[in-house]
């Protein structure tokens, strides 16, 4: 019997309701199920972030060493099976076997313990991240992958709820210019497959690749739309323009469009914090307010 840990019941009961609560409840039936139909044995406790159970485990067959992911199944989970398949192993986690209806995945065994989170020097880190996306952003999206340009112009529609609910005028402004500065570039949302969620925390090391990127939230779309993570990793004002510089550099971007798709994500988390009753993250809205700054 797997233990389901309080925090992740917890985390599904925040974010999914009624779904994240028979999710939790089905875990150790769903758990057994495939440790017994991908002849698995368990190797080290359970693990987890937000939204997935990770359980190390053994291939009985061969002695692979391995993990079976276990994630509710929504529009950002059914896309990461197919990110995966396209990336090969090449730049992220090798997928091994995949249950479609359900999401659940079986996965290479990184090293959890070596993330580059743990890196001490920051820039080494931010330069790793872009390297990594460089190269994951040079896969066409596959077919059917959620699209970049109608979350940006769902984005859009929302605006004016939005602005409407920013009591701090300055707020509302730069708020109101990062919208702006997506409706210059929506009409051209790119066509790359994007991790979306590429942080500190999602980079692991491996015996063969120095590291790998874990947990795609997929999206057909811009590569500018993937800096946001590690300008806001282990946070510093001061370093926001190197950040940025270094990773359009690094990716080879136009910087105005790379520009306008990075303030987007400040709209995009906005809506997100406005939608569960949070103010704006003071850090977030410093780094748009630096970005803004550049483009004037």
């Amino acid at each position: 019997m797997i233990d389901i840990p309080r925090e992740l019941a917890a985390s599904q009961e925040k974010f999914n309701g009624e779904a994240g609560r028979v999710f939790i409840a089905g875990l150790p039936e769903q758990s057994a199920r495939f440790l017994d139909h991908w002849d698995l044995s368990p190797d080290g406790p359970p693990m987890h972030g937000v939204s997935a159970l990770v359980i190390p485990v053994i291939r009985t067959a061969d002695g692979t060493p391995a993990v079976l992911k276990l994630q509710i199944l929504d529009e950002e989970s059914e896309g990461e099976p197919v990110a995966l398949r396209a990336w090969n192993g090449d730049g992220a986690v090798r997928l091994l076997d995949h249950d479609e209806p359900t999401g659940t995945m079986l996965l290479e065994r990184l090293d959890q313990n070596r993330m580059l989170s743990h890196v001490p020097d920051a820039h080494e880190a931010v330069v790793t991240i872009a390297e990594l996306l460089a190269h994951l952003t040079s896969f066409p999206a596959p077919l059917g992958m959620r699209r970049l340009g109608d979350i940006a112009r769902g984005m859009l529609d929302q605006t004016s709820w939005a602005l409407a609910r920013i009591p701090d005028p300055e707020s509302r402004r730069l708020v109101s210019d990062c919208a702006a500065a997506l409706r210059e570039v929506v009409d051209e949302p790119g066509d790359r497959l994007l991790h979306w969620d590429l942080h500190d925390e999602n980079v692991l090391a491996s015996d063969r690749a120095p590291w790998l990127a874990i947990d795609p939230k997929p999206l057909a779309g811009d590569p500018g739309f993937e800096l946001w993570p590690a300008l806001d990793n282990r946070y510093d004002p001061d370093d926001i323009l190197w950040r940025f510089d270094a990773m359009t550099d690094i990716l080879a971007l136009d910087r105005p469009r790379a520009r306008a798709w990075t303030l987007a994500r400040l709209l995009q988390n906005t809506l997100w914090d406005i939608e569960d009753e949070r103010p704006v993250d003071d850090a977030q809205l410093e780094i748009a307010r630096r970005l803004r700054g550049r483009g004037r």
